[in-house]
């Protein structure tokens, strides 16, 4: 469970609570496991979240990200325990007259957590604490606040730690000098860390009241090579975060996405060691897209969207137009090579649409072709990145947003 800072340290000041002023409730015993519970930043929780049924997949499992051949999913369920040994879930009909059906029923979680697993919390820490110069703007105010949060026992806070910081001015000049002050801050008042691998730009989002870009040499390709970025059918480009096009083309100096954000997930990993040793890093948050979100940004403010439009594809770089062309070409249909034409704008209701509306486009045998090429790219960057982030951070909890 995640809390943006100021609305609980405000809560706490609020209440007069003092850094010795509130106890605790006890924490697990020895013999009970850790329950995981997902960060939320950004967006009310589901219903399912909000039954506190918490569900992940298990990508610490033994098997190499790049072994050939389908992979197993694990679903964790609360207390890491998995659908194989979970004994709540029942693999038997509800009679004996149903023996032929197999059901799976999940325990339904009670809202009451007395007597069970511990539930960590963690306060999310505001998007500028550290300043673009990679500088800890007010450690003695932050260290104040994370007191405060220390003496209401919370466990530990969670960072983002931005791409257009670290790796600003150069490829692979990177400087974590004030995130590594920060994370010795946290040590010191033993909490834990979540850390945000924060790959897309901060700003221009509903609420938003920071502004962080990408790296300025990403700008300045994209200056001369706008088609890093996602396109819409008007040519408009959003640079909120790179285009999965480029995951694996050699147009970032030399090279790939995938190889950018590889090298920055290492170097974190080589750079703050001894906070991995220690045990402070108990999670790496990977981003994924706009966000940090495993999404396309399909509906950006400043290019018109409003609520509740149902946005427009991005998928008109050059990269990703080349990537369909291919896969039509592999389908037998070169003329399939391109985005529907009837697909609405920003704006626009499903009804208004042809492409999506009762009896529109999207069932016929082309638009099954283009959304599963559409939503198989957004699938296999998803899978690649995390791959990547495995390798990176081996032995440590991996989370996405999705």
């Amino acid at each position: 469970m995640v809390i943006p800072t100021c609305r609980l340290v405000d809560t706490l000041r609020t209440c007069g609570v003092a850094s010795s002023g509130l106890t605790r409730q006890p924490r697990r015993t020895a013999n009970q496991a850790p329950l995981r519970v997902a960060s939320v930043r950004g967006s009310p929780l589901s219903s399912l979240s909000q039954s506190n049924c918490s569900f992940g997949l298990n990508l610490n499992g033994d098997r190499s990200p790049f072994a050939a051949g389908p992979r197993k999913s694990t679903v964790v369920i609360g207390c890491g325990r998995t659908i194989e040994d979970d004994p709540s879930v029942s693999e038997t009909g509800d009679d004996a007259d149903d023996q032929k059906v197999s059901r799976v029923r999940p325990k339904v979680p009670e809202r009451d957590f007395t007597g069970t697993a511990y539930v960590p919390v963690y306060v999310m820490l505001p998007l500028n604490v550290i300043d673009m110069n990679c500088q800890l703007v007010d450690p003695q105010g932050l260290t104040k606040d994370m007191k405060i949060l220390k003496s209401a026992g919370v466990d530990g806070v969670m960072v983002d730690c931005w791409w257009g910081i670290v790796e600003a001015e150069a490829p692979q000049a990177y400087n974590w000098s004030g995130y590594k002050e920060l994370f010795k801050i946290v040590r010191d008042l033993n909490l834990k860390l979540q850390v945000v691998m924060s790959f897309h730009e901060c700003g221009g989002n509903v609420g938003d009241d920071v502004f962080i870009p990408l790296p300025r040499w990403i700008i300045q390709i994209g200056e001369t090579n706008p088609h890093i970025y996602f396109t819409d059918r008007e040519g408009r480009r959003n640079s909120e975060c790179l285009t999965w096009g480029i995951d694996k083309e050699r147009v970032l100096k030399s090279r790939t996405a995938l190889e950018v954000y590889f090298d920055y997930m290492r170097s974190f990993r080589v750079e703050c060691d001894e906070f991995f040793q220690d045990g402070v890093i108990s999670e790496i948050e990977v981003g994924l897209g706009p966000c940090g979100e495993l999404r396309y940004p399909s509906y950006p403010a400043k290019h018109g969207w409003t609520y509740p439009g149902i946005g427009e594809f991005q998928c008109y770089d050059k990269y990703l137009m080349k990537s369909l062309a291919k896969a039509a070409e592999i389908r037998g249909h070169s003329f399939w090579a391109r985005a529907p034409d009837n697909a609405g704008s920003y704006t626009s209701g499903p009804h208004e649409a042809g492409f999506f509306r009762d009896g529109g486009d999207f069932d016929s045998h082309y638009g099954r072709f283009f959304l599963n090429w559409y939503s198989r790219l957004l699938i296999d960057h998803g899978d690649r990145v995390l791959s990547l982030a495995n390798l990176a951070f081996e032995g440590t909890n991996i989370a996405a947003k999705e």
